[in-house]
């Protein structure tokens, strides 16, 4: 396989399978990792030695642990253009920040996330319940059978709280961000008051942000814009937060099996979660920018997940029903009146069977869902 860039830098959450990925499509680079302390001591003694050592191609895993490399990759691969380096990484933020400053134009950015419903065709049959893909989410190593997801998601989430989270900011009292991620749960689906998180808790409403921001960096959470365009209604202005994997969710929710999961007060948020995550999954994955919205106005007329198209939309109704009712058209229909011909595609996505088609709007179930 012969690359298009120089560089290739894949980002993603930890155990998103970067590394699985890098070697089997780069099955002749040479292959290093720089949360080995020796080897991280070895390239930041020499750089240009290190990375010369590389003729043939090599893949650099979690690179943001050494930034000061990516400059030596630029003046290296502008030396030697047969030279291919293949970088990952697991902090979006820190990453891509290196990036920018050393090999701007020079690296392709692509982004690796939990499984999508459609990779896991196969492992996915259908005695598996909604609950239960709920519950175990979407990392590799659960379907894979390497960690059972009452293992994965507890030493998961120790695991970001005290290195990732240290790595990109100094967080101060680490119990106070804690009781914030998991608050930030209880929120699933719900637009982001950030005023609200603060005054509960008790840190200022600027740190809540940075926190946010940490969530986001870091491939825990993801925030879903609202439609924006001037169409003479009063529309909101805040964000609905979301968690890109639902059993990491699960667990900061203290969510064990599916029948407790069955009976949340939370279900139909996570189901909308996991919805709104696959759509974002399935455009990330095809290399297209995932221009997704939410609709809702002051009269509270909402629509979960819009994605935009140029100047025309398709609009998507979320429901964690397995029985149809007509009633879930309703929002549908009434952003089909304010848009008119601009809306050019809708449906109700559903865990039941049904998938008949009305006059006006599709039914699907969300295991057939594609954006």
């Amino acid at each position: 396989m012969t690359p298009y860039f120089k560089v290739i830098t894949i980002t993603g959450p930890r155990q998103s399978g970067k590394t699985t990925l890098c070697k089997q499509v780069f099955p002749d680079y040479a292959y290093v990792n720089l949360e080995d302390i020796a080897v991280r001591e070895q390239a930041a003694a020499d750089p240009k030695a290190f990375l010369s050592a590389y003729t043939q191609g090599v893949i650099i895993d979690e690179a943001q642990n050494y930034p000061e490399l990516f400059s030596y990759i630029q003046v290296i691969s502008d030396a030697n253009p047969d030279r291919r380096y293949v970088i990952t990484g697991s902090s979006n933020f820190s990453l891509l920040e290196s990036i920018s400053q050393s090999l701007a134009g020079r690296a392709a950015v692509l982004t690796l996330l939990p499984l999508s419903l459609q990779e896991l065709d196969g492992l996915v049959t259908t005695d598996v319940t909604t609950d239960t893909l709920l519950l175990k989410g979407c990392y590799p190593a659960v379907w894979a059978g390497i960690q059972p997801h009452h293992l994965l998601y507890p030493n998961y989430y120790t695991t970001y709280v005290e290195r990732d989270v240290r790595r990109i900011v100094n967080v101060t009292n680490l119990r106070d961000f804690q009781t914030f991620i998991r608050l930030a749960a209880g929120r699933v689906g719900t637009e982001f008051n950030a005023s609200a998180l603060s005054n509960a808790v008790g840190v200022s409403v600027k740190t809540i942000q940075s926190w946010l921001s940490i969530l986001t960096a870091s491939y825990i959470t993801f925030t879903l814009s609202p439609f924006y365009e001037n169409i003479g209604k009063r529309l909101i202005k805040a964000p609905k937060l979301y968690f890109l994997d639902t059993g990491l969710l699960c667990y900061l929710l203290g969510i064990e099996t599916e029948q407790q999961l069955a009976t949340h007060p939370l279900r139909g948020c996570i189901f909308e979660n996991y919805v709104v995550v696959e759509a974002y999954k399935q455009l990330v994955n095809q290399g297209k920018e995932p221009n997704l919205y939410f609709y809702r106005d002051s009269s509270q007329h909402e629509v979960d997940l819009l994605r935009k198209r140029s100047f025309q939309y398709e609009a998507y109704e979320i429901k964690s029903s397995q029985t149809f009712t007509r009633d879930f058209l309703s929002s549908l229909h009434y952003l089909g009146k304010l848009l008119g011909d601009r809306l050019i595609k809708s449906a109700v996505i559903y865990a039941g069977e049904e998938q008949t088609a009305s006059s006006f709007d599709g039914i699907v179930n969300y295991r057939q869902f594609k954006i």
